[in-house]
């Protein structure tokens, strides 16, 4: 930080810990004219309620001491950070983030899915067809943020697509990437019988999550970000953008999801009912 010497139009910040925007905070706060920031959905304390808006409760913001690589604080050392910021006095834009995907994105959970269904063959879908499912393409949030600051617009959005139905989600992947897909669903208490974790990490299936606790945490009302600026671009656009940018590396997205072998191991279990 020392090393920004001079005025700055806008900052845009990405940082997740309080410790990391106390010092941005104390070093361009009296130097910038506007601030931007990528927080979370995560920051909300109700995950159930669908199609709720930026009105809804709030998580209690992190404790003084808390330890910032734990990652169960992520969403309360976010509200601390919009804390800070909005503290600034500052021209603020604060987006609240669903699950940023697309090329080059740091995530892994929507590159697992279009890589297996690149792979074809029968795949384990979680959860029901009518399940909701929401994200945001990374390029779209970065452009969006980049004309929020240039303008100097304010208030805090939800910044993320229109929820769709996993149905929905799993038959766009799928036509991005020229496939029929073999969908067999099953249901979560099996999933959970068989030991198999939502959301993220290994022998988990990304971007599915149990309901009724999680039912609104991919379906929140975007209406606001779009009448403010957000413009996501079609599903299936990102998908074969992100199943292109994968063919590159096919290292890329083996971090995240059922393995080949633990996804088989499911589905006969399923079947052998």
């Amino acid at each position: 930080m020392s090393k920004l010497d001079g005025n700055f139009d806008a900052v845009i910040d990405v940082a997740r810990h309080p410790s990391q925007v106390r010092a941005a905070v104390a070093t361009l706060a009296k130097r910038t004219g506007h601030w931007s920031f990528v927080s979370t959905c995560s920051v909300y304390a109700d995950d159930a309620t669908p199609f709720q808006t930026t009105e809804g409760p709030l998580k209690e913001a992190a404790p003084p001491d808390v330890d910032e690589t734990d990652m169960q604080f992520y969403g309360q050392w976010k509200v601390t950070c919009e804390q800070l910021v909005l503290e600034t006095g500052l021209p603020v834009f604060i987006d609240r983030a669903g699950l940023i995907v697309g090329p080059g994105a740091a995530e892994n959970r929507f590159h697992y899915w279009v890589s297996r269904l690149a792979r074809g063959g029968e795949i384990l879908a979680p959860g029901t067809p009518s399940d909701h499912v929401q994200w945001i393409d990374v390029r779209d949030l970065a452009d969006w943020h980049v004309r929020a600051a240039s303008s100097g617009q304010t208030g805090i959005y939800d910044g993320m697509c229109t929820p769709i139905t996993r149905g929905e989600f799993l038959d766009g992947i799928a036509a991005a990437v020229g496939v029929a897909p073999e969908l067999t669903w099953v249901d979560q208490d099996f999933l959970a019988a068989q030991k198999v974790g939502p959301w993220m990490g290994e022998r988990t299936l990304p971007m599915w999550l149990p309901v009724p606790e999680y039912a609104g945490f991919m379906a929140r009302d975007t209406s606001p970000a779009y009448a403010g600026g957000l413009s996501p671009r079609p599903l299936i656009d990102t998908a074969r953008d992100t199943f292109a940018w994968l063919e590159t590396d096919p290292e890329i997205n083996r971090r995240a999801g059922l393995t080949p072998s633990e996804e088989s191991e499911v589905l006969a279990a399923w079947h052998a009912r």
